[in-house]
């Protein structure tokens, strides 16, 4: 079963760009701050580190469960709306006088329902802009997933001034506003019309997955991002031990993902110069070099400045080329699961190694060790990218 063919359905569309600005707008609240409410509740290091743990403890199941359900169904606008009510009834927990362990449990029940958001909104996004023979329009996606970043960025920068003039007291009634905003956006989505006949129609999943071209993706998409969550977790770290203030930190921030909008809003016609296997080992090799700079020269600003204007080539340009795949690769009514594989491998496995690994590495090496091991992730990264380079270009001269 699948949705009904693309069409040229502004109002899916605009109800994704939407519900992305809304969801990310929560995260971007959410994510920075959560650790200092924490630690103004009385909690120590230990347990503030599990509790941020748990959102990526939770894509190692949450998002393909959420897909494979989607799929059987047919049903991904509606469990989107559930998924997102869901995560607000939980984050009702926020307001509610529990110690650390119940804190833990609304974080891993939030985390848990809104991990179906991203990827089956992305699979409804695919589903209007590619065509017959699974070519994506990367003009068009970078239209609607443009929001999301816009939403994040706008939601740390007022979350942040909202903070300092109110305080963190205000941090839970403040999420359940922002998680309130995702259901109305949720609401909005059309709902999307099922064919059953096409139930049964696309490969198992299994024979998929075992293409050596789709493995070695799968290999390349993990390498790259587990490089990335070097940055994700030490980045503001590494730059307050390099005596930066919190302004030049979040400066340095509003860098990286205001070149990540930018080309979002502006990807079209770059990302039909080359393949997208070929985008996908640039960005892995871009990646190595954007670290190894973050680790050999952090006392530069200049340095560090230009290495953050590389992640719209090594996450902007990466993300939009492994959903274009991903949609070939999974199409029809595999396609929940596939974006789901992308939630679990890139954002999951790699989000809890990488946090856990990195940690080690910085605590006995410092942290400038960690971004040393991202580019060294970033280059196997890179050669896991060609291999899938190299058999697709193989199976398409056979065929």
């Amino acid at each position: 079963m699948n949705e009904r063919a693309p069409d040229t359905g502004r109002s899916t569309l605009g109800a994704s760009a939407l519900l992305s600005c809304a969801y990310f707008a929560a995260i971007g609240a959410f994510n920075p701050y959560a650790p200092l409410w924490f630690k103004e509740l009385g909690l120590s290091v230990f347990a503030i580190g599990v509790l941020v743990s748990l959102q990526s403890w939770t894509r190692l199941f949450a998002p393909y469960a959420w897909g494979a359900l989607a799929d059987r169904s047919g049903q991904r606008v509606w469990i989107i709306r559930v998924a997102a009510l869901a995560s607000f009834v939980a984050g009702v927990g926020f307001l509610l006088p529990v110690g650390p362990l119940g804190l833990g449990l609304v974080v891993f029940l939030m985390f848990s329902f809104n991990a179906a958001i991203v990827p089956l909104t992305e699979t409804v996004v695919a589903a209007r802009i590619t065509d017959e023979q699974g070519n994506m329009d990367a003009r068009r996606y970078g239209r609607v997933r443009v929001w999301g970043s816009v939403g994040f960025l706008a939601s740390v920068v007022l979350a942040g001034w909202w903070y300092q003039w109110l305080g963190l007291r205000v941090f839970a009634a403040t999420t359940l506003v922002l998680l309130s905003l995702v259901v109305l956006a949720a609401w909005r989505l059309p709902m999307q019309r099922v064919r059953r006949t096409e139930q049964g129609t696309a490969a198992p999943i299994a024979s998929v997955l075992r293409r050596p071209e789709v493995a070695w993706f799968f290999a390349g998409l993990f390498l790259t991002v587990l490089a990335h969550s070097a940055l994700y977790a030490f980045f503001s770290l590494y730059l307050i031990e390099l005596g930066y203030g919190k302004g030049m930190v979040g400066l340095l921030w509003a860098v990286s993902v205001g070149v990540e909008i930018a080309w979002f809003a502006f990807q079209g016609r770059l990302m039909e110069s080359a393949s997208l296997h070929r985008w996908l080992l640039v960005s892995a090799l871009l990646t190595a070099l954007r670290f190894a700079v973050t680790a050999a020269f952090g006392q530069s600003l200049l340095l560090l400045m230009l290495a953050q204007c590389l992640h719209a080539l090594t996450f902007a340009v990466q993300h939009t080329a492994c959903i274009a795949l991903i949609t070939r690769y999974f199409p029809g009514p595999l396609r929940g699961r596939g974006q789901a594989l992308y939630s679990v491998l890139g954002y999951g496995f790699s989000g809890v190694l990488g946090g856990l690994g990195g940690g080690w590495l910085a605590q006995h090496a410092g942290y400038a060790s960690v971004f040393w091991a991202a580019s060294a992730m970033g280059l196997l990264g890179a050669l896991c990218c060609w291999r899938s380079m190299r058999w697709h270009e193989q199976g398409s001269a056979s065929a």
